[in-house]
């Protein structure tokens, strides 16, 4: 029988071996696995952590395992390209730092044995990622087994799969169970024991077989039903020969059907079903990527306490611990390869390997419904070599895989006539109207205009956001990072969406705050803060409670603004947010009176003066909060940018003038203020204007006119921050300086 042997515990450690080492070294650090080298550095900001080789070294006695024919190591995640050396023999190599892969150690095993295996996150041109926002942390990160098995065994060798393949058919009330065995050396007197067990481990089918390929009927099936009903059945094999077991393995799956409608929406067993979510990194504060099963179900209970239907699992392969969660709990998954930001020529043979380990490893996953080729990766423009990668991509998706379909995240630049957007069968685009640019009133209209222009191709919104510390203001703008704004911010997005049901997904980017370490911004740096929960999941932000009160059937009332205690006005604005039909406010006991709100956002004014209990009360539910009357604004509130050359208020300004704190779209909207930009895009960005056409070129792409609303949304301060930490381009106090000189000659437009 397979017996699997988890050997996570107490491995020697170094990032400063030249060589791998013929015995066990004794001035090597010890670590338990999971294990990430990057958990501290990777999430410090300034771009500085460790990206190199590093190795692990473990000593294996062979009689310490069950005898066996046949034993592999199993490695489930080491990231991003690793080597498996056993007795100094080189056995294996992989590429690909977020998936399952095995390596056969039988041949090279010996009484003891020193097995190393060197990690390698460094940068190159053939492994993805190598451009994006997040850390890519190095290490042995998920869990490492030793699998041992008889010479006849289900099939370990291919791409990390688990050896049966289970693809429901449902007819009517009844479904049909394709299942496919996949077995290493097979004799002719071996038949597969096929089992089918119900929830509860009743048998549904069984059938005792020679074949590997076979349909097990379930009567009266039980559907997959998402967060609903998560119905979930088990598929036992068992290899036989003269009726003792030698090899057995099971996986749960879902009997389900869906499709994805460029009008309704995603459609579940014939029921509209929305799908309103979040997308989700693997990593958390002091762990990096190295999480432990408790992480993962914290992760899935939070998500589903926010009430999501749908997590894209961003952006790469996770855990197969968290696909069996979501799994059980109900959520629809969009699961992807990290095929992102940059194109690499010489990359391609990865994309598809990573694809192959992908759908091979979680084709049995119901969770699953679409596989994404690649995100934002048209960044830059398709040329034919992009379009030509995508193409064999989705090719090898639909012949791996007729149940699912493909789709991709493509960036905002991107045109919506870009022919690598008709490539996947449904699309997505990340957005951030009123973060990045443009205003939050963009948002909907522009999908309006895209489902107008492609009425026959589905379209959702995979990335939206802004970014919230623990700052604070009554008065909330765009790019000051107080929780308000982000408040203010998803309020307005999940009105937009959320009413929109052609819309086949959206997915809030992101749910946890998450390691970026190029990151300086926001007052701390090396994090994304655009999460709803912080990163060490220990604070949930005020928008946390926007989307539970849309999205949650559990009765709550949560008051916004609980960190926002010393405020200066007179009367200040409070929010409540609750998916209960009325909310009744009190202020030190004294009813603030009674309101209804249909898009579960209740807003009261409430009188400032010294110290006021707040009570809010929807049905059964109470929950309170406290502010304070101060006579000065308290600086503690107010992002202050370390290392910043400048800050908004450090800005001298003109009444009636123009500013470094006013926005693009005023700036460009007045003859001179367009000179002016002009003649920077030139001077700093690398851009031109093509004399030809009038088109201006900056940063490797088109400035078209969707790129122009966006930047139209920034302060010129803030663009030229953002631009400059993009680009690696240095911009001095003197030269913003002498901009906001010009700009304060320039008188500006008048409101309408």
């Amino acid at each position: 029988m397979r017996n699997i042997i988890n050997i996570n515990r107490k491995w020697a450690f170094t990032k400063q071996a030249s060589k791998i080492p013929a015995a066990m070294p004794k001035d090597w650090n010890f670590v338990n696995l999971p294990h990430s080298w990057n958990a501290i550095d990777g999430q410090d900001g300034d771009n500085d952590y460790f990206r190199g080789t590093a190795y692990y070294a473990k000593v294996i006695n062979k009689m310490d395992l069950p005898e066996s024919d046949l034993y592999y190591l199993e490695l489930k995640g080491a990231n991003s390209s690793a080597d498996v050396y056993l007795n100094g023999k080189k056995l294996a190599h992989h590429d690909g730092g977020y998936s399952t892969w095995r390596v056969n150690l039988t041949d090279a095993l010996e009484s003891v044995n020193l097995l190393v295996v060197a990690v390698d996150n460094s940068a190159n041109e053939t492994v993805y990622p190598q451009m994006a926002d997040f850390t890519f942390y190095g290490g042995l990160y998920r869990d490492v087994n030793l699998i041992c098995v008889n010479n006849s065994h289900f099939d370990l060798d291919y791409y990390g799969a688990p050896g049966i393949k289970i693809t429901p058919e449902i007819d009517g009330k009844n479904a049909h169970v394709e299942i496919e065995a996949f077995v290493t050396n097979s004799k002719i007197n071996q038949e597969i024991r096929y089992t089918i067990l119900s929830a509860c481990c009743e048998e549904v089918a069984k059938l005792e077989t020679n074949d590997t390929k076979v349909t097990l009927d379930i009567k009266d099936v039980h559907l997959w039903h998402g967060r609903k009903d998560p119905y979930l059945y088990t598929l036992k094999a068992e290899l036989l020969e003269d009726g003792e077991v030698l090899d057995c393995v099971t996986s749960a799956f879902g009997c389900r059907t869906f499709k994805i409608d460029p009008e309704n929406g995603f459609i579940l067993n014939g029921e509209e079903y929305p799908l309103r979510g979040v997308s989700r990194h693997q990593d958390r504060w002091g762990f990096g990527n190295a999480l432990l099963p408790e992480h993962h179900e914290e992760d899935i209970d939070l998500i589903c306490e926010v009430g999501a239907t749908t997590i894209r699992l961003a952006h790469y392969q996770h855990d197969q611990y968290f696909y069996d969660l979501c799994d059980k709990k109900g959520l629809v998954i969009w699961a992807e390869i990290p095929y992102i930001s940059k194109h690499m020529p010489t990359g391609r043979e990865n994309t598809i390997s990573q694809m192959k380990e992908l759908i091979s490893q979680n084709y049995n996953h119901p969770s699953i419904v679409v596989w994404g080729l690649s995100n934002e990766i048209g960044i830059g423009g398709s040329d034919e070599d992009l379009l030509e990668n995508h193409r064999i991509l989705n090719d090898l998706c639909h012949e791996m895989d007729k149940t699912r379909l493909t789709t991709i995240a493509a960036v905002s630049m991107c045109k919506i006539d870009d022919p690598y957007l008709q490539i996947p069968d449904v699309v997505s685009y990340n957005h951030y109207f009123g973060w990045y640019g443009g205003e939050t009133a963009m948002n909907g209209p522009w999908f309006d205009n895209f489902h107008k222009t492609h009425l026959d191709i589905p379209i959702g919104c995979s990335e939206y956001g802004c970014e919230a510390l623990d700052w604070h203001t009554s008065n909330p703008v765009q790019g000051d990072y107080t929780e308000e704004y982000q408040a203010y911010y998803h309020e307005e997005l999940i009105k937009q969406f959320f009413t929109r049901k052609y819309m086949w997904a959206t997915h809030v980017w992101n749910m946890f705050d998450f390691g970026a370490d190029a990151r300086n911004e926001g007052g701390e740096n090396g994090q994304n803060h655009k999460g709803l929960v912080t990163f060490d999941r220990k604070y949930k932000k005020d928008s946390f409670y926007a989307y539970k009160a849309w999205l949650s059937d559990e009765p709550f009332v949560h008051i916004a603004g609980k960190r926002y205690i010393d405020r200066v006005e007179d009367v200040t604005k409070v929010t409540v947010y609750s998916n209960l039909p009325e909310v009744e406010l009190f202020a030190n006991g004294v009813s603030l009176g009674k309101k209804a709100a249909d898009d579960h956002f209740f807003y009261f004014e409430v009188k400032n003066g010294g110290e006021t209990k707040l009570t809010a009360v929807a049905g059964d539910c109470k929950d309170e909060s406290f502010i304070r009357k101060v006579d000065t604004f308290n600086e503690k509130y107010r992002l202050v940018e370390k290392g910043a050359i400048l800050n908004w208020f450090d800005i001298e300004t003109r009444d009636g003038y123009l500013s470094l704190n006013d926005k693009m779209s005023d700036v460009i909207s007045t003859v001179q203020g367009k000179l002016i930009f002009m003649g920077l895009v030139g001077k700093f960005m690398g851009g031109s204007k093509d004399n030809k056409d009038g088109k201006i070129k900056a940063g490797g792409f088109e400035v078209g006119p969707e790129m122009m609303s966006m930047m139209g949304g920034f302060t010129v301060l803030r663009l030229f921050t953002l631009v400059g930490g993009m680009m690696d381009i240095k911009f001095t106090k003197e030269e913003l300086l002498d901009l906001n000189k010009k700009l304060n000659k320039i008188k500006a437009p008048k409101k309408k």
